[in-house]
């Protein structure tokens, strides 16, 4: 089998800012402003019907995502990741709901800031779109979510270590396009509806992780015996689907100053 290869979209995503600048937007702040004052970026949502996404059930006008924080583990035996996703919730005066997408994602808990539980119900799923998960916030504007993606993971590819190229360790990597994310993310997965990240992700020795966002922890830090955990974050608003990640046996090679390239040490000459 190939070794897994990973690819930036810059036409698509210059394609979307473009779309966006073209459309008419709901008020926000200054991104220039929100950068110097250390808030998150949030970014416009497109208003109108003909900017409706049909393969969402979000509905932003009334309540939107602007940030998702993961913290996850991955379990390659079960072939899922587990943990929590926080959401930060932008909601018009008088919403008292946000609806989000998923797809195969088994639910445990919601609960706000404080750790207060938060009704929450899953709808009747769409062999496309899947369901949308319905959380009461009941005033919250951060919630957390307690889940696990299911074995079958569309966005997740799972690899024995056979199917490697170092045959030693198995390896993870996903493909969010275009809406294979809600597997693994309970979010608002639709282009439109941008958000910032961050994640924590813990795997076992020696794997490492690599993510789409800046890399905080090359290395990981020590999570419990046998277990690592990186961290990332992307502070710009983007597209749910670049939200990427891979997990194995991966070395860095650095090919100039301010580039370089993740994959398996058996493919590639490591300096």
């Amino acid at each position: 089998m190939p070794v897994p290869r990973f690819a930036s979209f810059p036409l698509i995503a210059a394609a979307a800012c473009a779309l966006l600048s073209a459309c008419s937007a709901e008020k926000h702040e200054d991104p220039a402003k929100q950068e110097r004052s250390g808030e998150r970026m949030v970014a416009p949502i497109l208003a109108g019907e003909d900017a409706r996404d049909p393969f969402s059930y979000a509905r932003p006008q009334e309540a939107r995502v602007t940030h998702v924080a993961l913290d996850l583990a991955a379990d390659f035996a079960a072939k899922r990741l587990g943990g929590t996703a926080t959401l930060d919730v932008q909601s018009a005066p008088g919403a008292k709901e946000i609806v989000l997408d998923s797809k195969g994602l088994e639910v445990e808990t919601v609960t706000n800031a404080e750790g207060q539980p938060l009704q929450f119900a899953v709808g009747q799923a769409d062999a496309d779109r899947g369901a949308p998960l319905t959380i009461q916030l009941n005033g919250a504007s951060r919630i957390r979510i307690a889940y696990k993606s299911a074995p079958d993971a569309e966005a997740l590819q799972w690899l024995t270590p056979a199917q490697t190229a170092g045959k030693q360790q198995p390896f993870l990597f996903s493909q969010g396009q275009p809406t294979l994310n809600r597997t693994w993310i309970p979010t608002q997965d639709s282009p439109g509806i941008r958000q910032t990240w961050e994640a924590r992700i813990v795997v076992p020795e020696p794997l490492k992780v690599v993510m789409s966002g800046e890399n905080l922890a090359r290395d990981g830090e020590a999570a419990g015996e046998g277990r690592r955990a990186f961290r990332f974050r992307m502070d710009k608003p983007v597209a749910p689907y670049l939200i990427a990640i891979a997990a194995g046996d991966l070395a860095f090679q650095e090919l100039g100053a301010r580039s370089g390239v993740y994959a398996e040490p058996a493919t590639i000459a490591i300096r």
